[in-house]
């Protein structure tokens, strides 16, 4: 008797154990107690089991049953305090019926007694509790041939499963009250911040860059033409390649041509094509870049750079979307979307009369400035790690930038823009020693950055007016400039308009801004912003400079 008593104890010990297991291994509810039900149906030779959950409405509808048929389950639907069902629910109190057919109150939805006639049917019934509450009930029902069987061990172990049960439920609960809850955080997010957009092979996370997203996948649908204006090296290519690829048109072809690159008679024969023997070396008919685009996409780069007679050639051809080959008559028509680029001010270009104002206002149908890379500084660690990924990959590295190293990126001028940004990267990333980049592994911080000579080389007696007007002056938010000398006293505030008698070279007088701001800045990218260099420039002190620099509000770039 001892014996089977053990025995009885160990069966239920582990019995509870699987149990606990189940309900803990996944939040569907619906799945572990089902689970759950069909270990204890088969270890304890029971029957069949369901279990039935509080609805709104003091209800109660089945969650999960084992033994029983689709159509069965589908019956699992009481209200509180209807059949024994709803009673034992209503009451809240554990139930052994030896018996089902001799109670009056059971209703028999699912068929209990149906199958085994002579054979009395126990049922046994447990509430399921949860912070103090009915939540649900279990019920399970085996055969009785022996009515006077006790089930207080079989009652008891159902007691300790709806009370796992009952956690479970409140940590699915609570689970699912925090996951609404978040959605709710995320729905109302969506509202208040703007859907960001992406592009492949860009990086831009920055606003200015999400409004050019915003404007690509606005006009990438329609055929208009666009023009895309900005810096060098600000990636325009990829911007109209995005386009292309946005568009209806992205299964036909998308063709370049950098007009800059070409002379007049060049880019025409380029452009439009030529007949056998139009010139010299012409030996067969060649079709040109608009016919090879029909029905896709045409990218003319450096659209500011073509002469003035060949600007009058283009326009007929947006106009009329035809045009004749190079020593031909035959008029070819062409169904193109145009995109082209600039970084030009066309705008003075026109005022100078050095661009045709129909042409201009022909190509200017939309328009989108790409930022420089000053004015997305926080692009850059991403930027700068998207081409160093694409360097591990092409040389089997493993080279990393260290904290240090991304400060030095993101707070340097970039006048190339991204270019520039990912042949630092390269040069960078292949000269360093190890796998760790630091900051000092830039030729920046060495006083060895190529660029920076270049960009800084006094040529500006070689540009005309209107070019050097094109320059674009930035100031950058960086640490203001310091100043080592004391401020000056209102006797020795000298005006860098009145310093003829100051020793120094004097500057071109074509070249020189009117004002004293602009004079300012003129002499400091012109000095590659030393200041020392640029006083003698201005033919004043560098405690003058100082002085004016402050005065005027102009920071200092850093390169």
């Amino acid at each position: 008797m001892a014996n089977t008593q053990v025995i009885e104890a160990r069966r239920e010990l582990v019995a509870i154990y699987e149990v606990s297991k189940t309900l803990a291994s996944s939040l569907d509810i619906a799945k572990t107690f089902r689970e759950a039900l069909n270990y204890l149906i088969h270890a304890f030779d029971w029957r069949r089991a369901f279990v039935l959950l509080a609805e709104p409405g003091a209800s109660l509808r089945g969650l999960c049953a084992v033994g029983l048929t689709r159509e069965e389950q589908q019956r699992l639907h009481y209200q509180s305090g209807e059949g024994i069902v709803g009673r034992v629910f209503a009451n809240g109190i554990q139930l052994m019926l030896p018996d089902v057919r001799t109670e009056p109150l059971f209703l028999n939805r699912v068929g209990g007694t149906d199958q085994h006639g002579d054979v009395p049917v126990a049922m046994l019934f447990t509430p399921i509790s949860a912070e103090r509450r009915i939540v649900g009930l279990l019920v399970i029902d085996c055969l009785n041939p022996d009515e006077g069987r006790q089930f207080s061990g079989d009652l008891q172990l159902l007691k300790m499963v709806a009370t796992l049960m009952g956690q479970a439920l409140l940590l699915h609960h609570h689970v699912s009250d925090v996951h609404d809850n978040l959605q709710d955080e995320v729905r109302r997010m969506r509202k208040v911040l703007k859907p960001s957009k992406q592009i492949d092979h860009v990086v831009g996370v920055s606003q200015p860059m999400q409004d050019v997203f915003d404007q690509v996948y606005r006009v990438a649908p329609a055929r208009t033409t666009v023009l895309l204006r900005g810096e060098s090296g600000t990636g325009k290519e990829v911007i109209a390649r995005a386009i292309h690829n946005l568009s209806p048109r992205k299964s036909e072809a998308f063709v370049r041509v950098n007009c800059a690159a070409l002379t007049e008679s060049l880019l025409e024969s380029e452009l439009f094509g030529h007949e056998k023997g139009a010139f010299t070396g012409a030996q067969g008919q060649r079709k040109g870049r608009f016919e090879l685009s029909h029905g896709g996409t045409l990218f003319l780069d450096e659209i500011g750079d073509i002469s003035a007679s060949f600007q009058a050639k283009l326009l007929r051809v947006l106009q009329e979307r035809e045009f004749e080959r190079v020593g031909g008559s035959t008029v070819v028509k062409v169904d193109v979307r145009l995109i082209m680029a600039t970084n030009r001010n066309l705008e003075r270009m026109v005022q100078a009369g050095e661009f045709r104002a129909d042409l201009y206002y022909r190509i200017n149908v939309v328009s989108i400035q790409l930022p420089p890379l000053r004015d997305r500084r926080e692009d850059i660690p991403a930027m700068a790690q998207y081409f160093l990924e694409r360097f591990n990959t092409e040389n089997a590295r493993n080279a990393q930038f260290s904290k240090a190293a991304l400060r030095v990126l993101t707070s340097c001028y970039w006048p190339g823009n991204v270019r520039e940004l990912e042949n630092c990267v390269e040069r960078t990333a292949t000269m360093a020693q190890g796998d760790v980049i630091s900051d000092v592994a830039f030729p920046c911080q060495g006083n060895r950055c190529l660029t920076q000579v270049l960009h800084h080389i006094e040529r500006v007696d070689a540009v005309s007016p209107h070019r050097l007007a094109d320059i674009p002056v930035v100031e950058v938010p960086m640490t203001p400039p310091t100043v080592s000398s004391p401020p000056l006293s209102p006797g020795d505030e000298a005006s860098i308009d009145h310093t003829e008698d100051s020793d120094g070279p004097a500057p071109d007088s074509d070249g020189k801004p009117e004002g004293e701001r602009e004079r300012l800045v003129w002499a400091m990218e012109r000095c590659g912003w030393v200041q020392a260099k640029a006083a003698r420039l201005l033919k004043i002190s560098p405690r003058q400079m100082g002085y004016a620099l402050q005065k005027n509000g102009i920071e200092v770039r850093k390169f």
